[in-house]
Parts: structure tokens; sequence; C-alpha cells
């Protein structure tokens, strides 16, 4: 199933360019489940070959996850908390992420938008308790523009790398798969200490509500 995906995202890519680019980055950013490591590094694999730019890849991107993130969070907004209630738990975001959600938000607001952006997962079901509860959408979007802008950035940059050390390998998606999984390193080094941070703002958040 998932090899199937894969085939059918990279031949969306390779037909529609930056089209391709910002559709699947809208489905990324909302609860579809989209990997935007296999959407953006092919991008810009091809960005490296000159069939696309560089710069127009990460702004593709970018615009597609605001896109994605405004429309979680309109849909969240209207549902409302029942919804959740009923089938976040389906989505990955249950009643328990969205309260720990509304304690990060409402001591980090804007800071807490922008870390989950850049954040695998959490990026997803972000935009659900934002809706929920209400936050202001000018910062919600602004925070979530930078955030996705830094992550697209990121991963242009990825799969130029792998180009240059794979060259030829986008015409195999499973040995581009098997490429970004080989030097994935750094990048999951980087969500990891993100992700350190994530835990680290909610802990601090949970221990000091109480005193509140």
């Amino acid at each position: 199933m998932l090899h199937e995906l894969t085939l059918f995202w990279f031949s969306l890519l390779c037909r529609w360019g930056y089209a391709g680019v910002i559709v699947l980055m809208a489905m990324e950013s909302s609860i579809f489940p989209v990997p935007s490591e296999i959407v953006v590094p092919p991008a810009a694999y091809w960005a490296a070959e000159g069939k696309l730019n560089f710069w127009g890849v990460v702004a593709a991107g970018t615009f597609g996850s605001c896109i994605g993130a405004l429309a979680t969070y309109l849909a969240a907004r209207w549902l409302g908390p029942p919804a959740v209630a009923r089938w976040g738990r389906y989505i990955g975001c249950g009643p328990e992420k969205v309260e720990r959600a509304q304690r990060l938000l409402a001591r980090y607001a804007a800071g807490g938008v922008f870390f989950s952006r850049l954040l695998p997962v959490v990026r997803h079901v972000i935009g659900i308790p934002c809706g929920i509860l209400r936050i202001n959408l000018k910062v919600y979007m602004l925070a979530t523009l930078l955030g996705s802008f830094i992550w697209c950035w990121v991963l242009a940059w990825f799969g130029q790398r792998i180009g240059r050390l794979n060259p030829g390998a986008i015409e195999d998606p499973e040995r581009f798969i098997a490429a970004v999984k080989g030097e994935a390193l750094w990048i999951v080094l980087a969500c990891a200490g993100l992700a350190a941070l994530y835990v680290l703002m909610l802990w601090t958040t949970r221990k000091k509500e109480p005193a509140t």
C-alpha cells in the first residue's frame, strides 16, 4: 500500500511540478498521511537537475503547508470539541492531546505553533487544537508560515544533497527512498533536538499549571 502511494506521489510530482508540491504539502499539513520527506526532497532533486527552481520548491511547499494548515484550523473551529472527542483518536488527536496543546498554546502561543511546525507527526495535527481553542488566526498563520518555510528549506537542502551524492536515483523511487533513509541522519538528529525542546515545553507547562 505504502509502495503504491509513494509511486503515485512521485508520478504526481513529476507531472505537476510546483502544483504537485502544493497539493501534496497541503495534504501533509492537514490530517492526510503524506510524508513531507518524500515530497519536498524529490522536487528539490529535480531542481538540482535544472527541471525546477530550488526557491520555487521551497515557496510551493510553504504555500501548500499554509493551505492545509488553514483548512485544518477552520474545520476544527467549525466542528468544535465534540468532533474531536468522537473522532480525534482516529487521526492522532484525542481529547488528552487537545488538553495538552491547550496548556502549551496558553503559555507559548505563537511559539508553540512555530515549534510544532518543525516536528514530524506533531505538525500534522497542531491545527486541530488551535482551531478548537480559537487562537488568533493571524498569529497562527504567521507562526505556520515561518515554521513551514524553515521545514521546507531544510527538506529542499536535504533533497539536493541526495541529488549530489546519488546521481540518477530519482529515476527509481525505491532507490531514492533508500538514499533518503541512508542520508537522513542529520535531519533525524535535528528533529530529535526539536522534539526534546517540545517535550521540555510541555513538561514545564504541566509543572507550572497547578501553581496558577
